[in-house]
């Protein structure tokens, strides 16, 4: 495992607290020319606004920048009524939806609102089944039907068609969930404090090792990290925890190193500045250090 060599994408996780200047700072991340909005899926979270009427916020006030669920609660989320919401936010925008996709966690908090509780193994087999449902709304197929464990439709109609080939990113960390995303997915959507740079190895291994044994080329998934952490002006304190200087150098490694091809920022302290100073100082000493390493 090192470098699979897929074009690099930077972006933002945008928190959505319901006090914050949401769309501002969605605003200023398409300015500045970052790839990706992210927003966490947390719908039993008060203070939180709800991350699909956002992301369609998001995409209507600003013009390039892609958005996404990072990630979908999937228990929170009916597959097919989830798959016609992207697809429908990827026409209106003009193609710049993808999907990022979890089983669930925070079970009490799901099962409060009304959303199933289920086991790990349940869990992952739901999502099995959710990825299967939601690529048959998007296939434009006169009748999709599907019988399972979880989740079953009998002759839905899908439609419509997303304006582009929608990715289906798993956020996931288990060894069989990693299997999955190997065998299935389109990428994967790890985040640094669960799954840091010491741990992708392994955890890509799993993937490759599923990919191929699908028949899949494991150079094709894509692998999306969020990373957190705050740039200073300061020593380092650790893993993105320090100068730009350092951030471009960490991230230069985790690409050409261990196969992570696009960077969501998940910023500690004044979000502005974090965001301003990752766009202007760390993106682009990343491409080009990305570039130099690819060519020599």
């Amino acid at each position: 495992m090192g470098d699979y060599g897929l074009p690099l994408e930077f972006g933002y996780f945008l928190i959505p607290n319901v006090g914050d200047p949401l769309l501002v700072r969605a605003r200023l991340a398409d300015r500045l020319g970052l790839d990706l909005i992210g927003v966490q899926d947390h719908p039993y979270q008060r203070s939180y606004v709800e991350t699909w009427t956002l992301l369609s916020m998001v995409a209507a006030v600003t013009e390039r920048i892609k958005v996404f669920p990072d990630v979908a609660s999937l228990p929170l989320r009916p597959p097919a009524v989830l798959a016609k919401a992207a697809a429908s936010l990827d026409v209106l925008s003009g193609g710049r939806v993808e999907l990022g996709l979890g089983a669930g966690s925070f079970w009490d908090a799901i099962e409060a609102y009304g959303g199933p509780r289920r086991t790990t193994g349940k869990a992952r087999a739901a999502l099995d089944e959710a990825i299967t449902i939601i690529r048959g709304l998007w296939s434009g197929e006169r009748s999709v039907r599907f019988e399972g464990e979880h989740y079953r439709v009998a002759g839905a109609r899908s439609g419509p068609v997303p304006a582009h080939p929608i990715g289906i990113w798993l956020g996931v960390y288990g060894p069989k969930a990693l299997a999955l995303t190997g065998a299935r997915a389109d990428g994967w959507l790890p985040s640094s404090p669960y799954a840091p740079p010491d741990k992708l190895p392994e955890l890509n291994a799993r993937i490759d090792e599923a990919a191929a044994a699908a028949g899949r080329e494991p150079g094709a998934i894509r692998r999306i990290y969020n990373i957190n952490g705050t740039i200073t002006d300061g020593p380092s304190g650790g893993f993105l925890n320090g100068p730009a200087e350092q951030w471009a150098e960490e991230l230069t490694d985790v690409a050409v190193a261990y196969g992570m091809d696009s960077f969501v920022l998940w910023a500690e302290g004044d979000q502005e500045t974090q965001l301003r100073r990752f766009a202007e100082e760390v993106v682009p000493e990343v491409r080009a250090r990305v570039a130099r390493e690819r060519k020599g």
